[in-house]
């Protein structure tokens, strides 16, 4: 009979150990390389060059760090981590975690020379941040307003009202014999003045108001860059008095929903409705029988004006209960989206039929989506046109047709039968591609594939970006991402880049300050970005870091065991030759 060895015990004995420190990861400390070259971290970033900043004596402090006691290298930190230049700082952001991260595992002294102002203290391990000696070079305090954020309709038809959202307010210590109280709030247009008003500046902090203006006022249709500012101010930092915001005026609204009662299902298709087809939306919302309201303002709204906007659209939504809204649509492609007298239950949709959506659709994970709410009948007069969607209740018995198209006397029509699907976009991640997969092909398609947002390979996600920082683009074509070229024309003239998309599909343009209208090489995708000269580094901040020592050249550094490799190969040894003696033996 054979029998456990003390040898067995000793090797058993020896991994377990060995994974025990593993887990528990005790630090031990170990002396700095002294030959490792040291590293000076110089902030890079707008505030650096703000009123007041102090980029002349760091750029003079970190060549004197650098050259004693010996020579060190010089890396740049803002927005990203670059090598030593002497430029003007150009990062729109202070994110010091990168450049501290890439420094250490280089192993020399790290000094940091900076004003103080980092975004991601959070984010810097605490040992990277003890270890390193900082020399902070405060900005002098000073008093400045500032344009916080511009929200607003992206696109709006001449016959509409633009409402803009505008943050303001003032940061640093009012002095008192300071005459910002009051500002004047602007709105303009290639140096044109649409709009102007006087608003009351806060003691700090930032506060919001309202501004409204008639979108014909806008001298011509198409993309059309605002200029959203304060004037009157004085301040030390002019460049952060004003925001650009990028909107788009067409000669009529493109699509007009209808909602009857207003619920979630025709609030999340509206606002989808104009992100993916890139067109102005305008949504009337039936409150009460009878009354009609304009779902932006919930002014009351006369039958002769729902007619006319029914009239002009190149889209129609009929949601809700569709009855109540038929008398004002016209004879335009039409989508009708019944949320009422369905049957209730946990509706799972399908993959898809062949149906002109069946290409827009694929790729989506259909089984991974939340189940619709409930699911009704095709309406009668339908035409018994083609399936492009169906499901199952509890993924059991005959499927339902969920989304049907049909053509008639040369105008197409689509119909969703099924409630619920807004909690696509509500839940994010696929699922909200799902969602805005369907809307997109079930516009295009109405349209006949000629929406602004139809077969568009490249979009920006913002079409404006601060001082700064890139502007981003999201790959939305078919298949792998792949590079693009792109024209830009701006004020500065014409140039041509590449949009080189990550494996994320995201691709990032850095541009100086100023308005480009685009257009990419060979695709439909035009349009107009804006780089601001507005940058939330040139508003006063509270240093964040403060000088300290750091560990010097020469001095202890604490490692966690996990960091050794030879415990690991001591674990994986031991029972590598427990296995094999045990197998030799005969035991289990």
């Amino acid at each position: 009979m054979r029998r456990v060895t003390p040898g067995l015990v000793l090797l058993r004995t020896t991994g377990i150990a060995a994974l025990l420190l593993l887990l528990w990861n005790p630090l031990a400390s170990r002396p700095l390389p002294p030959g490792a070259q040291s590293i000076v971290l110089l902030d890079a970033s707008l505030s650096m060059a703000g009123a007041g900043g102090p980029w002349r004596g760091a750029l003079d402090t970190a060549r004197a760090l650098a050259a004693a006691p010996r020579e060190a290298l010089v890396w740049r930190f803002g927005a990203r981590v670059s090598t030593f230049d002497t430029a003007p700082p150009a990062d729109g952001a202070s994110r010091l975690a990168p450049a501290l991260e890439a420094a250490a595992a280089r192993g020399g002294a790290v000094t940091v020379v900076t004003d103080g102002a980092v975004d991601d203290l959070a984010a810097i391990p605490p040992d990277l941040l003890r270890r390193s000696r900082i020399v902070v070079l405060p900005r002098p305090p000073l008093r400045d307003a500032f344009v916080a954020a511009v929200e607003g309709q992206r696109r709006v038809s001449a016959q509409d009202t633009l409402r803009l959202r505008v943050s303001y307010g003032t940061a640093g210590k009012r002095d008192a014999g300071s005459g910002m109280r009051d500002a004047l709030l602007t709105v303009s247009v290639e140096g044109r003045r649409l709009l102007s008003r006087t608003v009351p500046l806060p003691d700090s902090g930032t506060v919001s108001t309202d501004v409204t203006l008639l979108a014909s006022r806008i001298p011509h249709p198409g993309w059309s860059v605002l200029d959203v500012g304060l004037d009157r101010v004085g301040d030390a930092e002019p460049r952060d008095d004003a925001r650009r915001f990028v909107v788009e005026v067409s000669p009529q609204p493109a699509a007009v929903v209808f909602a009857s009662p207003p619920d979630w299902e025709t609030r999340f298709l509206a606002r989808t409705l104009a992100e993916v087809a890139r067109v102005p939306v305008r949504t009337f919302v039936e409150t009460e029988p009878g009354r009609w309201r304009d779902a932006a303002t919930l002014a009351p709204v006369s039958t002769a004006e729902l007619t006319r906007a029914a009239q002009g659209a190149r889209l129609q939504v009929l949601g809700g209960d569709p009855e109540r809204a038929r008398r004002f649509a016209s004879s335009a492609p039409r989508l009708v989206w019944p949320t009422e007298h369905g049957q209730p239950g946990d509706w799972y949709v399908e993959h898809p039929p062949a149906s002109p959506l069946a290409a827009a659709l694929a790729g989506i994970q259909w089984d991974s989506l939340p189940p619709a709410a409930s699911a009704g009948a095709a309406p009668r007069d339908s035409g018994g046109g083609v399936t492009a969607l169906t499901a199952r209740l509890a993924r059991r018995g005959a499927p339902r047709a969920i989304v049907t198209l049909d053509e008639r006397a040369g105008t197409r029509h689509a119909t969703v039968t099924a409630s619920g699907l807004w909690r696509w976009g509500f839940r994010g991640g696929a699922a909200e591609q799902a969602y805005r997969s369907l809307v997109a092909a079930l516009a295009d398609w109405l349209l006949g594939e000629r929406g602004a947002g139809s077969r568009e390979r490249a979009v920006p996600v913002t079409l404006e970006t601060p001082n700064g920082l890139p502007l981003v683009w999201r790959w939305a074509g078919a298949g792998e991402p792949r590079p693009l070229a792109i024209e830009l024309q701006g004020e500065g003239g014409a140039r041509t880049d590449t949009l080189r998309f990550d494996v994320g599909g995201r691709a990032e343009l850095r541009l100086p300050p100023g308005a480009y209208r685009y257009a990419v090489g060979g695709g439909p995708e035009r349009g107009v970005v804006a780089v601001e000269e507005y940058s939330a580094e040139w508003r006063p901040a509270t240093p964040a870091l403060a000088s300290q020592a750091g560990l010097p050249e020469g001095r202890v550094v604490r490692i966690g065991l996990r960091d050794r490799w030879w415990l690991f190969v001591i674990a994986i040894a031991a029972f590598a030759a427990e296995w094999a003696w045990r197998r030799r033996q005969g035991l289990p």
